[in-house]
């Protein structure tokens, strides 16, 4: 496991994405609460309409606000957003053009979703830019409002054309506010202030769709960040038995007299059993080593995240926290 860098250190803007299925919005929140450890204020933003962020801090479903939902070690803080693209563009619409009654006309009479229908990009567009001014904003001492933000992005198959707004906008608008909003989105995105961190498990095809992500992530002059896997799970066999185990080839006399060394005495039936487990145990040891050296292509930090058998509740999302900030997230 690689740490945490420098140049990590210094984004503002974390993005995070991976296959479905990886624990994406987990690590989101966990990262965020790690951000914030030692005292930062950090912004935790969703834009997929899942409400994942509420259901993880065990609240009701967040509204077009930021909220704050938890506290971090060391008087941090860490604000939750949920962003609704017809709600940003009412407020683009206010913003902008001074409509904000016409907007909601508009919002009555369907015209929103017709415009992001017809320009599909616009979406995109209208929930990065509101990403963007909430990594932007300042407070009335000019320093800046939060000290990251950590956005929950789409899966690894679709996050490089979220992020790539320059392609939507060259079809939408050519001069005017949206023109320069758009701009400024992509100044942000492509800058040293914006890092997309990739959440992997160790198994082959999220492994490759994790370094298929980051080919296209160059691909696009968006800046790969750190890979976080997750739900690794501890070896708990010496390295030398783990060839033997993983082959099927324990002897199973060896195993009942170092367990009667230990004072268990176990009848045959529940040794099968406990052989037959470590043989599982030590294959997925080495299917999760394998994984690991095709992972080391990326050439990135790669940090890991336990495996949590219990289940994902707060208390857990504190202890991937501290697993981070071990790693040096900060």
């Amino acid at each position: 496991m690689t740490s945490w860098t420098e140049e990590l250190t210094r984004a503002r803007l974390h993005v995070v994405s991976g296959k479905g299925g990886t624990g994406k919005t987990t690590v989101s929140a966990a990262l965020a609460l790690a951000l914030a450890t030692g005292g930062r204020r950090v912004l935790l933003v969703e834009v997929e309409g899942r409400q994942g962020i509420a259901q993880l801090f065990d609240r009701a479903p967040l509204p077009y606000s930021e909220e704050r939902i938890a506290s971090a070690p060391g008087g941090g803080e860490v604000h939750a957003l949920a962003v609704d693209a017809e709600a940003a563009l009412l407020e683009y619409l206010a913003m902008f053009y001074n409509l904000g009654f016409a907007g909601r006309t508009l919002r009555k009479m369907g015209a929103i979703e017709f415009a992001t229908t017809l320009a599909p990009g616009l979406r995109d567009v209208l929930l990065t830019g509101k990403v963007k001014e909430c990594v932007n904003r300042t407070g009335p001492d000019g320093r800046h409002v939060y000290d990251a933000v950590v956005l929950d992005a789409p899966p690894t198959g679709r996050v490089v054309k979220f992020l790539d707004v320059t392609k939507a906008m060259a079809d939408l608008a050519k001069v005017g506010p949206i023109k320069g909003q758009s701009d400024g989105v992509v100044r942000l995105l492509h800058s040293g202030d914006t890092a997309v961190h990739l959440v992997a498990l160790l198994e082959e095809m999220p492994v490759r769709e994790t370094l298929d992500a980051v080919t296209e992530l160059d691909g696009a002059d968006l800046r790969p960040g750190a890979v976080l896997v997750n739900r690794v799970q501890p070896v708990r066999l010496p390295a030398r038995s783990l060839p033997v185990a993983a082959e099927g080839r324990l002897d199973e006399s060896r195993v009942r007299a170092g367990l009667r060394t230990a004072g268990l005495d176990l009848d045959e039936f529940t040794l099968e059993g406990l052989v037959d487990e470590t043989v599982e145990h030590a294959i997925r040891v080495r299917s999760q080593q394998e994984a690991k050296e095709l992972l080391s292509e990326s050439d990135l930090p790669t940090l890991e995240l336990p495996d949590l058998t219990d289940g994902v509740d707060v208390a857990a999302l504190y202890e991937l926290a501290e697993a981070l900030v071990a790693a040096g997230v900060r």
